[in-house]
């Protein structure tokens, strides 16, 4: 186990792309992941291929995207997305919705929507969550992009989640 219980996200971890649309990939090690250095609850790779939640009562898989003149812009609007797979024999789900949140600055006030785990089958194939919009205010001086996928309220202890990555996309 490494002496920080939290991995902390490489930000050399996230690929852009131009075409079609503006869009930026983070793969799994560009997150931050409560308790990700345990591997107890995690196991996240060192290259190449998914994180997976082993158990946590507490998820919290977060990222930021930087503010530069290549990355967002005011005014415009983005969606946030995570690529995700449940493993046979995933657990602690059942009536208990993820909440997939963004927001523009450290300030800023966060935009949320629920996702139900439950309804996604218990197969080995990814699946894309819903997707969340957020529009960068025209005035906004911090311009750098807060999101995550958090289930912190039940308490319960769940486990068998795959995440391949995220995206964040520029909307047309």
């Amino acid at each position: 186990m490494n002496n920080k219980p939290h991995h902390e996200g490489d930000p050399s971890e996230v690929e852009f792309t131009e075409a079609p649309t503006r869009s930026w990939w983070f793969k799994p090690r560009a997150f931050s992941i409560v308790w990700g250095n345990d591997d107890r609850y995690w196991s996240v790779p060192k290259v190449g291929g998914p994180a997976e939640l082993l158990q946590v009562s507490w998820l919290e898989v977060t990222s930021i995207m930087p503010s530069s003149e290549d990355n967002i812009v005011a005014g415009k609007k983005y969606a946030i997305s995570f690529r995700l797979q449940m493993k046979q024999g995933a657990f602690g789900w059942n009536g208990c919705s993820v909440c997939l949140m963004c927001k523009i600055g450290q300030r800023g006030k966060y935009t949320a929507k629920k996702i139900k785990l439950v309804d996604q089958p218990e197969t080995d194939e990814e699946f894309e969550t819903e997707k969340l919009e957020v529009t960068v205010p025209a005035d906004a001086n911090d311009m750098r992009l807060y999101f995550g996928l958090y289930e912190v309220w039940s308490g319960r202890w769940k486990g068998g989640l795959l995440i391949h990555g995220a995206r964040v996309q520029e909307q047309v």
